[in-house]
């Protein structure tokens, strides 16, 4: 583990609370959670991701061609929700809100999203499972990372503590974030 990524957790978990990323992971208290550590859940959510996301985000969660690029097509591509993808910055509750509904919670309503609500196509169990789906094929350092965007932490991985891993290079949004939410 990077001495950066040692040091944020233990701030995180703390000395006397490694109980915390295990017991977020069984028992989460939230109303919309993607546990990736469910293999059953996982399994169906493979399902679900390539009969109702795979078409937009690619089989392989890479996103569509160019779909970085901040041109006049920017928003109108489905980006990547593997490592290389943004989708890892955004906590679980935004997660679920942005398939089920097409925006963010804190979109403007004037703005144009370019992202098909799934509202009426599949259930909120069926949209926990595509997310834990695309959660559980992110690196350890980056399910580590999304966790902390959770109320309490929910998602650290169970091995977070006693398996190297790094902080993502472009993280430093993600701890901005959390710094907010911590304060």
């Amino acid at each position: 583990m990077s001495w950066i990524g040692a040091a944020l957790l233990s701030a995180l978990i703390g000395p006397t609370q490694t109980g915390l990323a295990a017991e977020a992971v069984q028992s989460p208290q939230l109303p919309h959670f993607a546990d990736a550590d469910d293999a059953a859940l996982v399994l169906e959510g493979q399902k679900i991701y390539g009969n109702s996301c795979a078409s937009c985000h690619g089989r392989r969660l890479q996103g569509q061609a160019l779909w970085q690029l901040q041109d006049q097509f920017a928003g109108r591509r489905a980006p990547a929700h593997d490592s290389t993808g943004h989708t890892w910055q955004h906590a679980d509750e935004d997660l679920f809100h942005m398939t089920k509904f097409g925006r963010f919670p804190a979109t403007p309503a004037d703005v144009v999203s370019y992202m098909p609500a799934f509202e009426g196509q599949l259930s909120d169990h069926d949209i926990l499972a595509a997310l834990a789906f695309i959660k559980s094929n992110w690196p350890l350092g980056i399910r580590a990372t999304q966790a902390m965007l959770n109320p309490g932490f929910a998602g650290m991985p169970a091995d977070a503590a006693k398996i190297p891993w790094t902080l993502p290079p472009n993280c430093i949004e993600t701890i901005d974030e959390w710094s907010k939410r911590s304060k």
